[in-house]
């Protein structure tokens, strides 16, 4: 191996490829805008938000609440209760959310933000965690409600535009419920070990032929010798493309940062289970989200290896069945019903938004199809948009969309920063991991709308929350009493 290397390093190509390497490292790093990227003004925003009139108010209510429990002798009922280990029931609620029904997860939301204002109360002194980005996410949900009410059919959008608020909020709860290192290491562990057993599922459903199959998941004129795909527990290959998503580089960080034998041959069987049942999604989207997570997770870890991706993708074309190569290079062709199906609703969408595009029409399937048949292109009926960007100005207005996008910059500029003055390398291992689980998830969403599964969607903001969680893991004490 070692004479491999030397063979390697000597030749002109890895030579030349090499000085490139770092030649753009250097002007990277002297770029001024990448500088002000990694450098947000956290002080001056931590300034700002304690001193605005919302958490005054919010530091106001905060002492009535405190009154209130101790009034009502609350600390005595709920001395020792299980409600008061809110770091518990949120956890709960995001590592299971992928396995439990919608209705079973809201339970376990409603319940993580029951247990979280029982802590609130207990205890007077305690302040809300900061993180650049939890204004967006107050007012993403904000906007979302405001959508909800005003949609063009209220009772169509109610129980949608409710679920979408209370899992938005979640990832305000999951921020606030983990209080130290030991319960989010171990909130990692447990969502790589549900990715596994999703992923587990879904193989077996593959080998036996369990599960629901829809006509309009395949092109049968195009791939004749696909029969199957895999949903899981997610009920669609898509959305279950983009669970793993965000779950594989959880499991690849884990890889890297375990220090014995044991642990790395357990994660990497859970990486390969995994990856394994990415592949029988035979979602083309998913493959292409995976690939830019890779991607990300390499370019933040260990640029160079980035000189073997080209050597690593022809290797995959003599590795990979004929059905995975063909599925993925169908990529593109309108040929594909799928595709010119997507691209008819996009162009539909489209001029659908020339008219609502302020306000939106309402969250859910059925404020959607209320007005989209009119502006259909070759009368294709569709459930949503599919494009989680064109969805959420559909529901909400461009505003949201805005927000959404505020939301993103100051999250991936957040972890950006905390990723580039990390010391610790399990730290930087699972900061980056989170980086490109979401830049992946949001090249999927670019077709496919990925809240539609509302367990997706909360697994998104469990995301959101873990980003913050990860970024600030060095500032948590190892063990506390918890809550």
């Amino acid at each position: 191996m070692e004479q491999v290397q030397q063979i390697v390093q000597a030749s002109v190509l890895y030579r030349v490829l090499a000085a490139l390497c770092q030649w753009f490292g250097a002007q990277w790093h002297k770029s001024g805008l990448i500088q002000w990227f990694i450098h947000p003004p956290h002080r001056r925003e931590m300034a700002e938000s304690q001193c605005s009139v919302f958490t005054r108010l919010w530091r106001a209510i905060h002492r009535l609440l405190c009154r209130i429990y101790r009034g009502l002798r609350l600390d005595r009922a709920l001395a020792g209760s299980i409600f008061q280990k809110c770091w518990l029931w949120a956890g709960a609620a995001a590592v299971l959310a992928p396995i439990l029904p919608t209705m079973a997860v809201l339970g376990l939301v409603l319940v993580s933000f029951f247990s979280l204002l029982i802590r609130l109360m207990e205890r007077g002194d305690l302040e809300l965690r900061h993180a650049s980005f939890n204004r967006y996410i107050w007012l993403y949900a904000l906007i979302y409600l405001v959508g909800t009410l005003f949609s063009v059919t209220l009772s169509g959008s109610l129980q949608g535009g409710v679920l979408t608020v209370a899992f938005v909020l979640f990832a305000l709860v999951l921020q606030n419920s983990i209080t130290t290192r030991t319960q989010l290491d171990a909130l990692l562990l447990a969502l790589v070990l549900a990715g596994t057993a999703v992923a587990l599922y879904g193989i077996c459903q593959f080998l036996f032929g369990w599960g629901y199959q829809s006509e309009s998941w395949i092109d049968t004129e195009m791939f004749s010798d696909i029969s199957f795909r895999v949903p899981s527990t997610l009920g669609n290959p898509n959305m279950l493309g983009q669970y793993l998503i965000l779950v594989i580089p959880l499991g690849g960080a884990g890889l890297l940062a375990a220090r014995d034998w044991g642990k790395r041959v357990f994660y990497l069987c859970c990486c390969a289970i995994m990856c394994v049942c990415m592949l029988l999604t035979l979602s083309r989207g998913a493959w292409l989200g995976l690939l830019l997570a890779g991607f990300l997770f390499l370019l933040l870890l260990q640029p160079r290896l980035l000189l073997l991706a080209p050597l690593a993708l022809f290797a995959l074309y003599f590795v990979l069945p004929d059905t995975v190569i063909a599925r993925f290079t169908s990529i593109g062709n309108l040929g594909d019903t799928s595709t010119s199906y997507r691209l008819s609703i996009w162009l539909g969408t489209l001029d659908m938004l020339r008219d609502y595009w302020l306000c939106g029409v309402g969250p859910g399937e059925a404020a959607f199809n209320l007005v989209y048949p009119r502006y259909s292109y070759n009368e294709i009926v569709a459930p949503h948009s599919h494009n989680l960007f064109l969805q959420i100005v559909c529901d909400a207005g461009i505003i949201a969309l805005v927000v959404f996008l505020l939301l993103l910059f100051h999250f991936f500029r957040d972890l950006c920063a905390a990723f580039c003055r990390e010391k610790d390398s399990f730290s930087r291992l699972h900061q980056a991991a989170v980086l490109a689980g979401m830049g992946g998830f949001l090249v999927q969403a670019m077709t496919d709308y990925s809240f539609y599964n509302y367990r997706v969607m909360l697994l998104f903001w469990v995301f959101v929350a873990l980003g913050a969680l990860v970024a600030r893991r060095g500032l948590l004490p190892e063990r506390g009493a918890g809550a």
